[in-house]
């Protein structure tokens, strides 16, 4: 049986935002047919703790029209950027994901932080969740959009939050 874990918010608590964009950008426009107000979702995420950094992992690509733009309002957001190309094979398949530089980044900065946000719907993340709590002894919160979120990412988190029941989190178009 697993202890409990104390889910109580204190300001003293030092939080690292970790967001997977791409996984972000494609629930909310698939689910809700708008966009995510970064600056909103961060802001409740914090919830009056210690923001130590909030990171975003984008993608670029070369034909993406108002990337430029979109990139631009993240960081105004308060969000800091780690860039990666897309990669077009010579097959024409594409890749283009962050997991590998996310868990590496929250692995790094898990000695300086009391809590680690994890903005992901994506099952790959739950080694990284069972680390950071039980190797690493962080305080891991989850948030992400229910209905396309991880079933065992949401109940392995210490918290989960779904980015739909927050207020103003979702643009609609």
């Amino acid at each position: 049986m697993a202890p409990i874990r104390n889910t109580a918010r204190y300001a003293n608590q030092r939080v690292g935002i970790f967001i997977d964009v791409q996984n972000l950008y494609h629930s909310a426009r698939n689910l809700y047919h708008g966009r995510v107000n970064y600056a909103e979702l961060i802001r409740h995420l914090t919830a009056g703790r210690e923001l130590i950094r909030s990171i975003a992992y984008v993608v670029k690509s070369e034909t993406a029209v108002g990337e430029a733009s979109f990139f631009e309002a993240l960081e105004k957001a308060g969000m800091e950027l780690r860039m990666k190309d897309l990669q077009i094979y010579a097959d024409g398949t594409k890749k283009a994901d962050w997991d590998v530089g996310m868990a590496v980044d929250a692995i790094r900065m898990a000695e300086t932080l009391d809590v680690i946000v994890l903005v992901t719907g994506d099952g790959d993340f739950i080694p990284l969740v069972d680390y950071l709590k039980w190797g690493k002894g962080a305080y891991v919160e989850v948030a992400a959009f229910g209905r396309s979120a991880n079933a065992k990412l949401q109940e392995d988190a210490d918290k989960f939050t779904a980015i739909e029941n927050i207020p103003k989190s979702i643009i609609r178009k």
